[in-house]
């Protein structure tokens, strides 16, 4: 049953477009490749307006990009009184100056020089770890669409409906103590989770249990690869899992997590050794990923993100291009 918007959400629902300044210095951020390249799975993209509607902190938001600055409405929120600003430059790390580094990592790496040159102004999102880490365990064997249509169940029914905007009803992300209960599991097979429903209800048993937000905290002060390992403790996460989590979410920017793209990235283009490999084993994953902060140094994760962004780009292009022909043999029958 939808819930009548509240005076404070109907008041926001009528704003008019506010600005944040992304810094003179810095590149322009692009909302493309930030949103849309496999970081967060709760954006979707208005192609004729070019607005973004999405959730983040238990607030909808409207957003899109006005040269250096970033233009955003808020559409409705579960929370008091917002400090836009401040919540929307740590959501996309506003405050971090990256042009000098993308500047340092082109003149070392070719490939990157590339990738840099087609997608500008990607930003490594600060996300909220509980929503980060449980979007990530419907990520594995998945791809994109089919990941954003689970975290919006999980939402859904385990979240509290924020407003409804343009006829969509929108959640917030659940509260790990939600998916912690029981009988979680048994509702997820339900809604076609399949195997990852018992690592997301034992995996939010086991967060509550360790003290939940407080938690995560704790792993922001650990060295990475302490933060990564306790991260490996929780049920059915592994290395990659745990890499996104410590890059997306707990300031540990040099974690590289590997999945398949990057493991091709890695083989094609500068461990050749690794080619045919039918699997990636803990080795190789750890010589992917110790090859790249190597090369690009303590914010490694930051130039991998660039990079799979391009491989993505590249990817969904090959197949849109093998559709074509498709499409044209359906228009002539």
């Amino acid at each position: 049953m939808r819930k009548s918007l509240s005076t404070t959400n109907k008041r926001m629902c009528k704003m008019s477009w506010s600005t944040v300044l992304c810094y003179h210095h810095d590149d322009p951020i692009q909302l493309v490749g930030t949103l849309n390249g496999g970081q967060s799975f709760r954006w979707t993209h208005d192609k004729e307006k070019d607005e973004w509607t999405g959730v983040f902190s238990k607030t909808i938001w409207k957003l899109k990009q006005d040269g250096h600055h970033l233009l955003y409405q808020v559409k409705g929120s579960l929370l008091g009184e917002l400090d836009c600003s401040r919540m929307l430059k740590k959501y996309f790390r506003l405050n971090v100056t990256i042009k000098h580094s993308y500047k340092r990592w082109s003149e070392k790496d070719e490939l990157f020089k590339t990738a840099y040159q087609q997608l500008h102004g990607i930003r490594m999102l600060h996300q909220e770890p509980v929503e980060n880490l449980f979007s990530f365990i419907c990520s594995q064997n998945n791809h994109i669409s089919r990941i954003s249509s689970m975290v919006e169940k999980l939402c859904e029914h385990f979240g509290e409906e924020i407003s409804i905007v343009d006829d969509v009803a929108y959640y917030s992300f659940p509260e790990v103590e939600k998916l912690a209960k029981p009988e979680v599991e048994a509702k997820l097979r339900e809604l076609g989770f399949g195997y990852r429903a018992k690592f997301i209800q034992k995996s939010a048993a086991q967060i509550v249990e360790w003290g939940g937000i407080e938690w995560f905290n704790s792993l922001q002060d650990m060295t990475y690869k302490d933060a990564r390992q306790e991260l490996m403790k929780l049920y059915g996460i592994g290395p990659k899992v745990a890499d996104c989590i410590c890059l997306m979410s707990l300031n540990h920017l040099e974690a590289i997590p590997v999945d398949t793209h990057v493991y091709q990235i890695a083989a094609r283009n500068y461990l050749p050794h690794l080619r045919g490999k039918k699997n990636v084993t803990e080795k190789m994953y750890m010589e992917i990923g110790d090859h790249f902060r190597n090369l690009f140094g303590e914010w490694a994760g930051w130039a991998h993100t660039v990079l799979f962004c391009a491989d993505l780009k590249k990817l969904q292009q090959k197949e849109n291009d093998s559709e074509e022909p498709k499409q044209k043999k359906k228009r002539k029958k």
